[in-house]
């Protein structure tokens, strides 16, 4: 198969410029005979739906929640990166880019990120425009704070709830779009699969989560939005519902997969707790900002904190990356926080943690600054753990966080099947091996807002008008599919809960395809998987109906699409020979234990084709070209 990525030819700040002039247009008048599908209403999907409508088209809109304002993308709260250079700190456009890609290891597209750098300016512009209550500084302009992989401060922020803020912003231009009747939003509504006609996208088959209905619908374009798969690994920073099903059923209709083994383990989480735990808390990376990492010097010091003096302290960021610092990119920071455990220099009962400590900020700014900062970061940790970060520092450890990798989609952010769309975290779109931190929201909101209301028109300026109606033969067939598969579940009546099941599978994720991987351990984790998913049809215990609410159902439905994710995820892994981000193979690391790529050999996105149950997927290769940023191995000392 040829991957054409459409990226455009000339110098790459003018590429997006003629990109759009050259992109058909479709009649202002003739929008309105366009039906768009945009299933997920995080900050990509919503922002999206609003913008689309906002143009004429008619939009349908889904989501599994109740609400579009219960989406993932709230829980991002730190804040967003633009390159609008109020600091005058050396700031721009290129040097956003530049970071984005250094950060992501070289393994992203340098069209999309520059572009992504690009719009950056512009998403701060609209959302102030929404009422997005973003901090300022004393002046008025607008305040501005460092993260992980940046030397200059260009992440904007509000408190430490910047995604709430955000997506409260696209929810509110949705939401004009509902009452104009330009929107229809259909909550409590779950894709479970994909509908195509003549090789293009033309709708999606859904179960009415509340009465187990199963519906079609039909539209001209079908764009996914759905988020991330971190769930696969069952303790993640992901909001619990967050699953990989509509991706993974497009996936199985065509759509390639690209970078599976691509995820990010995000340090900055509070540590695990107990083997009932069903979700992990993420403390945003902006405390990093003003916090302290440390562990003790000895192994094995049990000592609290406060009792531990300056000088048996190892402030080891600090100590081997001293440019950066606590700010190194979370891959690096997260890599450290492993090493320090592993050799036994962890805090806390179990081990596995280490210091963030804010002593040294509030003796310096006092504590009303950085409660301003940070305060209900400060109160939900409190909550949690019943310790006052104030007088005592955090416990933090890595956790499963972001995935990088997604459907493979081209400049226009069309997948390989003509018609469908991915957006945001739910493509493998602009991060490459790693994400910075607050890039996510950045990159929602540029798809949503300023890419796909202008690529999307290209497409449709091309086809007709006409409607196929859902009593189209393949949306028949669609529906029996779906239908058969949840009586499947149903029927199988077995003694394992579905979160037993996710919870093995989880395990195996985590021990040989998490933070760091082996061939061996690679290997291994292959025959477990395929035991899991043996188990999981032969053995899973799925109970009440399916014409009701039934919220194992739905579970059971996530976990088998899981099961096969993340078996794709360990060959990806084992395919890739090299250590590039958030892919950390132990056999590939440089003398100093940092990640050693192979631009030789891997310089390419890992798109994956499904060849059907049971057989192995095909591998697609996309040349990574950089013409802009010279491939180096990625420093921060």
């Amino acid at each position: 198969m040829n991957l054409d990525s459409k990226v455009p030819e000339g110098a790459i700040s003018e590429k997006w410029t003629k990109h759009k002039f050259n992109l058909k247009l479709v009649n202002p008048a003739n929008k309105r005979k366009y039906d768009i599908i945009v299933v997920g209403t995080g900050l990509a999907g919503a922002s999206a739906a609003a913008s689309l409508a906002e143009l004429g088209y008619n939009v349908k809109a889904f989501c599994f929640q109740d609400s579009p304002r219960r989406a993932h993308s709230i829980a991002a709260q730190g804040g967003i990166n633009a390159a609008k250079n109020y600091q005058n700190d050396g700031d721009s456009v290129f040097r956003l880019f530049y970071d984005t890609v250094k950060g992501g290891d070289y393994r992203s597209r340098e069209a999309n990120v520059y572009r992504l750098a690009e719009v950056s300016v512009n998403i701060i512009d609209q959302c102030v425009a929404q009422g997005v209550p973003f901090a300022r500084e004393y002046g008025g302009l607008l305040a501005n704070r460092s993260f992980g992989g940046a030397q200059v401060s260009r992440t904007f922020y509000a408190r430490g709830q910047t995604g709430q803020q955000l997506l409260l912003g696209a929810y509110g231009a949705l939401s004009r779009q509902i009452a104009n009747g330009k929107v229809k939003m259909y909550s409590r509504t779950e894709m479970l699969d994909l509908v195509m006609v003549d090789g293009k996208a033309r709708g999606i088959v859904v179960r009415n989560l509340l009465t187990g209905e199963i519906e079609s619908h039909s539209g001209h374009a079908v764009i996914l939005a759905t988020g991330g798969y971190g769930n696969v690994f069952f303790l993640s920073t992901n909001a619990m519902g967050s699953n990989a099903t509509a991706a993974w059923r497009a996936h199985k209709k065509g759509a390639l997969f690209a970078n599976p083994c691509y995820t990010q383990i995000h340090p900055t989480c509070i540590p695990v707790s107990g083997e009932y735990q069903s979700k992990l808390t993420l403390m945003s990376e902006s405390l990093r900002n003003d916090g302290r990492v440390w562990v003790p010097k000895k192994k094995g010091d049990d000592r609290a904190p406060k009792d531990i003096p300056e000088n048996e302290r190892d402030y080891y960021l600090e100590r081997k990356y001293p440019s950066f610092g606590n700010l190194v990119p979370r891959d690096v920071a997260s890599r450290n926080a492993k090493a320090v455990c592993d050799e036994g220099r962890g805090v806390g009962k179990t081990g596995l943690a280490v210091y963030l400590d804010f002593a040294d900020a509030i003796k310096r700014d006092g504590e009303s600054l950085i409660s301003a900062k940070y305060g209900n970061l400060f109160e939900m940790y409190e909550k949690i753990t019943g310790d006052d970060p104030y007088k005592t520092p955090m416990m933090i450890y890595p956790a499963v966080h972001y995935t990088m990798g997604g459907l493979w989609v081209d400049y226009n952010l069309m997948t390989n099947i003509p018609g469908l769309y991915s957006l945001g975290e739910c493509n493998f779109s602009d991060h490459g091996a790693n994400r910075l931190g607050a890039s996510a929201l950045m990159q929602g909101l540029a798809d949503g807002y300023f890419v796909i209301p202008y690529t999307i028109g290209d497409y449709l300026a091309g086809i007709s008008y006409d409607k196929i109606p859902t009593t189209h033969e393949a949306f028949k067939t669609a529906e029996n599919q779906v239908k058969e598969r949840v009586k499947k579940l149903i029927s199988i009546k077995g003694t394992q809960t579905v979160d037993q099941l996710h919870k093995k599978l989880g395990r195996v994720m985590w021990d040989k395809c998490g933070m760091s991987r082996t061939e061996e351990g690679l290997k291994e984790a292959r025959e477990e998987v395929k035991k899991i998913k043996q188990e999981f049809w032969n053995d899973v215990k799925v109970l009440g109906t399916d014409e009701e609410l039934n919220q194992t159902l739905e579970k059971a439905s996530r976990l088998a699409d899981f099961i096969e994710l993340g078996a794709l995820m360990i060959e990806d892994a084992l395919n890739r020979n090299e250590s590039a981000g958030g892919h950390f193979r132990e056999e590939y690391q440089t003398p100093e234990g940092e990640a050693k790529r192979d631009d030789e050999n891997y310089s390419y996105v890992a798109a994956w084709g499904y060849e059907g149950d049971n057989v192995a997927e095909k591998l697609h290769k996309e040349s990574l070209v950089f013409e802009n940023v010279k491939l180096t191995q990625r420093s921060y000392k």
